[in-house]
């Protein structure tokens, strides 16, 4: 729970998971949306795919990010859980 939360405390890492929920994206078109570097990027991505809330697959030479809803669903889930408001 709190590499999650960890992951979310950045705005950076949060802009890539706002073009992220609009679909799959490349990191060359991440690194476009946030006007960064490729490697702070990628290192940004790293730190979302170790929380779990991004994958990645590789297609030929470019690398491709999906958000987790899964992930999202069940941290949301759990919090609520912790916060003793799930019903």
């Amino acid at each position: 729970m709190a590499a999650y939360h960890k992951a979310l405390s950045d705005p950076t890492r949060l802009r890539l998971m706002q073009r992220l929920a609009g679909g799959p994206a490349t990191v060359t078109e991440l690194t476009e949306h946030v006007d960064l570097s490729q490697p702070l990027v990628s290192w940004h991505l790293h730190r979302l795919k170790a929380a779990g809330v991004v994958e990645t697959r590789r297609a030929g030479r470019e690398v491709i990010c999906t958000l987790s809803r899964d992930v999202l669903t069940h941290f949301r889930a759990r919090e609520r859980e912790i916060l003793g408001l799930a019903s």
